[in-house]
């Protein structure tokens, strides 16, 4: 185990005071979560975010196929434009999620969007630059990171070697 239940807890916090420290001047703030476990942690953040941030957030949840993300989809129509729009998810492995999570926002014209992960690994493929991270792990290809989700509270992270 990497991160159990407090610590992970721990994390999501100082995450949430990171994001409203650099967004003070924000009207709003878009999470949107991937699914699966990406949804709960921007729920976590959103509600640690009611206490420190002043204005508006807005959750949305994002679903894909990780393995062949040919189409994505919002749970509901949000308005992107002009607003700060951050991209929530578990863990960063490769990279790829995060970037093909960018594809419904490539017509649009958000003022910026950030990347969020409670655990990133260090080995990537992609080029994507994490802007608020939990904790940053040292893996090789043959280790998997798995953060655990039990009714929508995040229970901790877990390593483990991958099975051919």
């Amino acid at each position: 185990m990497i991160l159990d239940k407090a610590t992970a807890d721990r994390k999501l916090r100082r995450i949430a005071m990171e994001i409203a420290e650099r967004n003070h001047d924000k009207a709003e703030l878009i999470l949107i979560g991937i699914k699966e476990n990406g949804i709960f942690i921007a729920q976590k953040i959103a509600a640690y975010l009611n206490g420190v941030f002043p204005g508006k957030t807005t959750i949305v949840a994002l679903s894909m196929n990780k393995k062949q993300p040919d189409v994505i989809t919002l749970d509901r129509e949000v308005d992107v434009d002009g607003q700060c729009v951050l991209l929530v998810d578990d863990v960063a492995n490769s990279g790829s999620t995060m970037l093909y999570a960018l594809k419904p926002f490539l017509n649009a014209h958000p003022e910026q969007i950030e990347t969020v992960v409670l655990v990133e690994r260090t080995y990537k493929k992609f080029p994507i630059d994490i802007n608020y991270v939990g904790l940053s792990v040292a893996t090789t290809k043959d280790e998997n990171i798995i953060v655990e989700v039990e009714n929508g509270e995040v229970m901790g992270a877990v390593m483990e070697l991958k099975i051919n």
